[in-house]
């Protein structure tokens, strides 16, 4: 791969790649854009009040935007089954991160969670980094499902849930859903039987349920979405304020830069409430731009899955427009009282090196995979011939 490949801006060969491909890396970069203008603004104050300067998260975002951008370019110039070869030992390395976080004085607790590894002054998310291989593995299993013996199915099967339960015990209850859900849907699309799927609802449910019933906090933040106005000053606190911000951007919204519900008013504003920021200062004008982009963005990726002819290449097309859209959808339903609280970030918008990595990678995911739909079908000689075969018995003049 040419040098000049790994920072997109300056890749001419872009201008040889399929449609849908062009198109989903400018909508890729157009995301990257409204995230760092809707950053730089909600996170401004109070990176002057805690860094003592307010280019302080807007600067480090650059930096992961700028890694992040490098392994995009490395993804999307390679092929496709070469990147799938080894999910299987990527996705085992970062649950090996995950589980690593369990261990005490390892992990780094914030919020009472612990999510976090510390790599010197770096800290990273596993739970987030591990979203794109679980796409890619879940779909070479499933598309391959009919090929493979029981070991292998249980196997992974097996391993899917223990990535979903350690996320679980962190506590992190919306990734690990979030991360259930990915699977399912992949093995939804895959043509699973119905009983196999709903007996992995059922059981994902339940362990949801008793996830609630033990952890209070939890509990707490479903109560808390039904009323927040029950308690405030309290649990009920972060919606009001989100609310108050969508509330009052109004149609046209505030103006950039003139949010008041960031000044120390509404909590984690820089990560999982940053879209409530966004519709104060652009207001629904704003938002429907935000979601016409996502519309867009979703509409070229089911393309994409419709014209690949590899079963296993559309299961990663839809797995990885589920996880981006999906979870941006996810994330805007809890900042505007649709959803319960959850930590989710709003990807390609929200502050984090983890999320924004693993965001960029998914996109490059479907890029590739854009690039690699409009190549022909690779068939054997014996296929070509049968295939040959049958056509000239169908043929009017065979029979003339």
């Amino acid at each position: 791969m040419k040098l000049r490949y790994l920072f997109p801006f300056f890749d001419s060969s872009v201008n040889d790649w399929a449609f849908e491909a062009r198109m989903l890396r400018w909508l890729t970069l157009l995301w990257l854009f409204v995230g760092l203008v809707a950053l730089f603004s909600a996170s401004y104050a109070v990176a002057s009040h805690e860094a003592g300067s307010g280019l302080y998260y807007f600067r480090n975002q650059l930096i992961w935007i700028a890694i992040g951008l490098v392994g995009f370019s490395v993804v999307v110039h390679s092929p496709m089954d070469r990147l799938l070869s080894i999910a299987d030992w990527m996705l085992l390395f970062a649950l090996g991160l995950i589980m690593m976080t369990l261990i005490p004085g390892v992990g780094s607790t914030v919020n009472g969670a612990t999510r976090w590894l510390a790599l010197g002054p770096v800290a990273i998310q596993p739970s987030e980094l591990i979203k794109p291989f679980l796409v890619m593995q879940s779909a070479r299993v499933f598309g391959n499902w009919y090929r493979l013996n029981w070991s292998i199915r249980l196997t992974w099967v097996g391993i899917f849930a223990f990535v979903v339960g350690c996320i679980l015990l962190q506590p992190n209850l919306s990734t690990a859903a979030l991360c259930g859900l990915l699977v399912w849907m992949i093995a939804l699309a895959g043509g699973l039987p119905f009983s196999y799927l709903m007996g992995a609802a059922g059981s994902g449910l339940c362990l949801a349920v008793l996830s609630v019933s033990v952890k209070s906090y939890q509990r707490r933040r479903i109560i808390s979405f039904l009323n927040p106005w029950a308690d405030p000053m309290q649990d009920g606190y972060q919606l009001i304020q989100s609310l108050l911000a969508v509330g009052s951007g109004g149609l046209f919204g505030s103006g950039f830069g003139l949010s008041t519900q960031k000044l120390f008013y509404l909590p984690i504003q820089t990560t999982d409430f940053i879209f409530s920021v966004y519709a104060e200062e652009f207001g629904l004008i704003g938002g429907l731009i935000l979601l016409v982009l996502l519309a867009t963005y979703t509409t070229f990726g089911l393309r994409v899955a419709i014209k690949t002819r590899n079963p296993v290449h559309r299961l990663v097309a839809m797995g990885t427009v589920t996880l981006l859209i999906g979870q941006s959808i996810l994330n805007i339903g809890v900042t505007t009282g649709m959803l319960p609280t959850t930590g989710l970030p709003l990807p390609m918008i929200s502050y984090g090196g983890s999320s924004m990595l693993a965001s960029l990678f998914t996109a490059g995911l479907l890029v590739r995979v854009a690039r690699e739909s409009n190549t022909a079908e690779v068939i054997s000689i014996d296929q070509a011939s049968d295939t040959a075969r049958e056509n000239k018995a169908r043929s009017p003049l065979s029979k003339a």
